[in-house]
């Protein structure tokens, strides 16, 4: 059964990417916006606009003529341009005396920071509370705010059944998107690496295209290499979809050269894939290399199919691999993560602008 918010409506204006076109997956915040909505809470989401610079116009447009309608904000922050629009967003809100919570996101937050020092601590002097997924960032941007809270990224269990794997196959599956950012190429080095010794390799690869070349680039490496036959290649998967296109693979590699706390590698880890990704960003701070996952060294292809090849010759660390990946997906299902959500809420609307 959901437990409703307390009386009255408590209102809460979210800002961030609200997107919803093929090129973009379900992320996280459009979850907890969906879930703080069933639970009771009224909420206002901001915004969808593709165009960069409408969807700027659209978020400061809603924090002024809806300014009556909510009564915190929450922004998602990012690095690079991206925190254009949470500076903007947060100094109009800091006018209207609005209470503000920022969500930290990103593997580049911290160079970021390291370069902007200034910006950065003076966005975070605005806010009532400093949220992130990662304790990667928690520590790296401790500096700025020593009281940056840890809230895990929410899956939903219930949709992801365990799957029992008694035996592994060197089927891959690989769902991000083909962006440079996921190195999506490194999947193409390892299934051919891979297939060496293991003829019947595949993989599937589904993800959206962002647009700077990288789907182009993996279907001319898979060419160039010859593992075309061993490929599929999805446009972007629906979110309820995501389960039974995991329950395809045993072996999820994930290959991104930056990350903070990807849901989807909690989404394999829940289905029970092994996982083999890159050891980056956040990525250690949420899985135990040889426990729950197996690490590799960025951009290696030689130390993810080794690892992948071992799993394969060693069953019974593949099963145990898996079972331990289960229990820590259990971890971050929602009916643990979205009370930890409403706490900060509801303190934030006691307690009003309290800065780091």
């Amino acid at each position: 059964m959901i437990k409703k918010a307390d009386s009255p409506k408590q209102r809460i204006l979210m800002i961030g990417n609200y997107l919803s076109s093929p090129r973009h997956n379900r992320n996280v915040w459009q979850a907890l916006a969906e879930r703080l909505t069933m639970v009771g809470w009224d909420v206002i989401t901001t915004s969808s606009k593709e165009s960069q610079f409408l969807r700027l116009l659209d978020m400061l447009a809603d924090i002024i003529f809806r300014r009556k309608d909510y009564d915190l904000a929450q922004i998602d922050v990012f690095s690079g341009k991206a925190f254009i629009f949470a500076e903007c967003c947060a100094g109009l809100l800091h006018l209207y005396h609005k209470p503000i919570i920022l969500t930290l996101h990103g593997g580049g937050l911290p160079a970021f920071a390291d370069r902007f020092p200034k910006r950065v601590s003076r966005l975070f002097s605005l806010a009532a509370e400093v949220i992130t997924p990662s304790p990667f960032l928690q520590q790296s941007l401790s500096f700025f705010c020593n009281s940056i809270r840890v809230i895990p990224n929410g899956i939903d269990l219930s949709q992801i059944p365990f799957k029992q794997r008694d035996i592994f196959s060197p089927k891959l599956i690989w769902v991000r998107a083909f962006h440079e950012t996921y190195n999506p190429e490194l999947a193409i080095r390892v299934l051919s690496g891979l297939s060496a010794g293991f003829p019947d390799a595949r993989l599937i690869m589904a993800g959206p295209d962002k647009g700077d070349g990288s789907l182009q680039a993996v279907h001319s490496l898979a060419a160039q290499l010859g593992v075309q036959k061993k490929l599929q290649i999805l446009p972007a998967v629906p979110y309820e979809e995501v389960p039974s296109l995991l329950e395809q693979g045993d072996i999820f590699i994930n290959t991104t050269n930056y990350d903070t706390a990807p849901r989807s590698l909690l989404e394999a880890m829940a289905n029970s894939a092994c996982v083999v990704s890159t050891n980056v960003g956040g990525v250690p701070w949420m899985v135990t290399d040889r426990y729950d996952s197996m690490l590799v060294t960025p951009d290696d292809e030689v130390a993810m199919v080794d690892a992948i090849k071992e799993l394969l010759r060693n069953q019974e660390l593949a099963a145990q691999v898996s079972l331990n990946a289960r229990r820590t997906a259990e971890l971050h299902d929602w009916s643990m993560v979205l009370p930890e959500w409403e706490m900060v809420f509801r303190k934030v609307l006691t307690d009003g602008n309290e800065s780091c």
